[in-house]
Formats: structure tokens, sequence, C-alpha cells
């Protein structure tokens, strides 16, 4: 009896792997490591076959120059920038993603979160939940109608395209940069576009962040950027961490130039005990406390959409093991 084929889970998902085996029994043994720490993946790779990695960790050089065997890494997500993508283009090793299974999540996420920036709701909850202010509105003023406000996106893939459509349908003036974007996407959307990332910071009331973390992308959004939002500007982040400066929000959040942020993503998750971001969203005395919104990377998530990037990832490795034409390559 031949041996099967051995698919490594790295993290983020444990035992029992309901999903994944569903795909790939009698055809590979799958095991979960359920690493929490970077160093833990040291030598838990060599032999494996293929390997799904998501967020928590990353897949670098020197892993990735040990795997032996290896048929496919897939990341069952959108994001593959922790996955050394040129190492594996070297080991002849294709590298997938599962690009649009959190489409509608994400883009449900951020508008939730600036809608509840916007309309003050998270502000006073927060204030009048610890007794601070008095029971109406006047601390959280002014607010303003969202109707005709710009609602600016960097990013219009599928889940910036599905963010600019639910803003739409809230009233905003949508507006979009993405450089890469093929021409006419603004005009099916019935969106407006810009050329440069400076001209749609200058008019967002609301700024989404929907890129991948590229290079380009690192570092997008940091002090001098936000400067040139409008002031009581709000940011959404349910992109990547890296693409946004955290720290530089907080200043912004406390001196009051931004008057919400709504941060899914953050540059080390879990990020450490004295960072600036966790400091101020857990301390009620800290100036942007009360307009500081903060999720442990969740925007992708519920229960359809875990089904749905577990299978479809089981599904690419299969593919992979089977030698057919693989999906969603990327690298």
């Amino acid at each position: 009896m031949s041996k099967l084929p051995r698919v490594v889970v790295t993290d983020l998902i444990p035992e029992p792997l309901e999903c994944e085996r569903r795909v790939l029994n009698g055809h590979a043994d799958v095991i979960a490591l359920d690493i929490k720490h970077q160093a833990e993946l040291d030598g838990q790779l060599d032999n494996a076959d293929a390997v799904m990695i998501y967020h928590y960790l990353r897949l670098g050089r020197e892993q990735i120059e040990r795997l032996r065997q290896c048929k496919v890494i897939v990341r069952p997500g959108v994001g593959y920038d922790n996955i050394d993508i040129v190492a594996a283009r070297e080991r002849g090793i294709p590298v997938c993603n599962v690009p649009d299974y959190g489409t509608e999540e994400v883009a449900d996420s951020a508008l939730g979160m600036a809608l509840t920036l916007a309309r003050g709701t998270h502000f006073l909850n927060s204030r009048l939940r610890r007794g601070v202010g008095a029971w109406n509105v006047d601390q959280a003023t002014p607010i303003q109608r969202l109707r005709g406000r710009v609602f600016g996106l960097v990013g219009c893939g599928r889940i910036g395209a599905a963010a600019a459509l639910r803003a739409k349908a809230f009233g905003f003036d949508v507006v979009i940069y993405d450089p890469p974007l093929r021409d006419g996407v603004e005009k099916t959307l019935g969106v407006r576009r810009v050329d440069s990332l400076e001209a749609l910071l200058r008019q967002s009331h609301i700024l989404s962040l929907h890129c991948p973390l590229t290079p380009q992308t690192r570092n997008m959004i940091g002090a001098a950027e936000l400067a040139l939002l409008p002031a009581g500007a709000i940011i959404v982040n349910t992109a990547r961490g890296g693409v946004v400066d955290t720290d530089a929000v907080v200043a912004s959040l406390a001196n009051g130039h931004l008057t919400g942020a709504g941060i899914d993503v953050l540059e080390q998750e879990p990020p450490p005990e004295d960072s600036p971001v966790l400091r101020a969203w857990r301390d009620p005395a800290h100036p942007a406390h009360d307009r500081l919104l903060l999720n442990p990377h969740t925007a992708f998530y519920c229960e359809q959409g875990c089904d749905e990037f577990r299978t479809k990832g089981a599904l690419e490795v299969l593919r992979a093991l089977q030698g057919r034409p693989l999906r969603n390559q990327v690298s």
C-alpha cells in the first residue's frame, strides 16, 4: 500500500479538519500543526507534500529551501505577503491563494466600521457606557450627513468594488485610487477615479484601504498622508497592517485631526502589549480611546466563508497533488 502525500496546515485551523478531509480523504493525510509562534515552525514542513498557511506565520526563504517534496503552497485567503514567492518560484513550487471567499464579509466590515464611526455611534457608546458626558448627542457633534460625503478607496479589486457599491447605496460620493486597475471599471461601478494618492487623500472624508501589501503599498499611509486628509476624516483599514502606520493613526486621533479609525489589521498580530494602539484602545483616559475601533483581523470571518476558504484551499491542494491545472496560482 502506497504512502499518502502529507498535507500540513500550519496555523489558525486546529483539529478537527472536517473541510480539508472532506476534500482530501483518500488522497492525502492532513495534519494540523496549530502553531502560534514562528519559531515553532522550524523543521515541521521539511517532508510536506503541500502546505496550507494562514496569516499568523511567515513562510520565508529558509523554510522554503528546506521543503524536499512540496508540490504547492496554498494561502487559503486573499493576501499572500507572508510567503516568499520569489524563493518558492526558484524552487519550482507554485503558490496559490483563495481570492474570492471573503469579498462580502470584508466589504461589510469596512462599511460597518465606517458607518458606526461617522454616525458617532461608537464614540457615544464608548463615552456614555462609563458615564462621561450628558445623555445626548452634544459631545459627538459635529456629525455630518453621509450623502454626498467622499468615500475614498485605495484599491478596487473584488473587495474594493464590493465596498464601493455598498458605499454608493448610502449616498456617498465614491472615489477610487488604483493605478493597476484596467480602464473602465470606474464606469461599470459608477464611481469617480483619480490618478494620484494625494488627489484621493485631499478629498476623502472616509478613507478605506483595500489593497494588497506589496513593496509599493508598504507604509503607504503614514503621518504625512494622514495630514492630507480633510480635518475630521475617518480611516478604515481591513487590508493589511503594513499598509498603514498605525502609530501615526493613533497620534492623529489624539491630536484631533482624525475623528475616527477602524483598524482590523495590524503590522504585528497579535500586537505587543506595549504598542501605542493597544494602549490607546484600552485606556479610557487616552485622547484617542473613544474614537478607535480595533478588531483582531476578523473582517473576513463568517461561518459560511470559513467553510468556503478551507474547502477551496483544499481543492487547490488536490489539483496540485493530482498534477491538474491550478485555479488561482499567484507565482
